[in-house]
């Protein structure tokens, strides 16, 4: 009996402490779906060299984009309990959220500039596209 509540405490002890690692590590994310906004969200690590291939794109498309649509990397090695929360099996993986932040397309391994961008469009999210404001063009022409 008193093996079993030694065991029983040293499990919860162990137990408590994957807890307040989880929930400190989860700190410094961003809210990922972004409320309002579709979403890139990658899934790597800073050592995965397909991982490292994609940093330069995703910070270039990060500036592209800003305000338009949001692009996330979050570190599984740093971040290990987003594994479970996304459901990873591989890295990277960048899973694509709508506005209303449903999963709508996932996608494995290494992803080119032109396939990201490529998606975003079908997601409604086109930079070349000049978005309406009701406003006439402010353009002048001197005679």
């Amino acid at each position: 009996m008193k093996n079993r509540i030694i065991w029983l405490t040293a499990i919860f002890l162990l137990a408590s402490m994957f807890l307040v690692q989880a929930e400190v590590s989860q700190a410094g994310l961003p809210e990922v779906p972004t409320k309002g906004m579709v979403t890139m969200l990658d899934l790597g690590a800073k050592k995965c060299i397909p991982c490292k291939m994609m940093a330069p794109i995703l910070e270039k498309l990060k500036g592209q984009y800003d305000g338009k649509a949001s692009i996330v990397f979050i570190d599984v090695f740093e971040h290990r309990e987003q594994v479970a929360r996304f459901g990873i099996r591989a890295i990277p993986t960048q899973i694509f959220f709508d506005r209303d932040g449903n999963e709508v397309y996932r996608h494995l391994g290494f992803m080119s500039e032109e396939t990201i961008v490529q998606q975003l469009k079908k997601m409604g999210v086109d930079l070349n596209k000049q978005e309406k404001s009701g406003k006439a063009d402010a353009r002048h022409t001197l005679d």
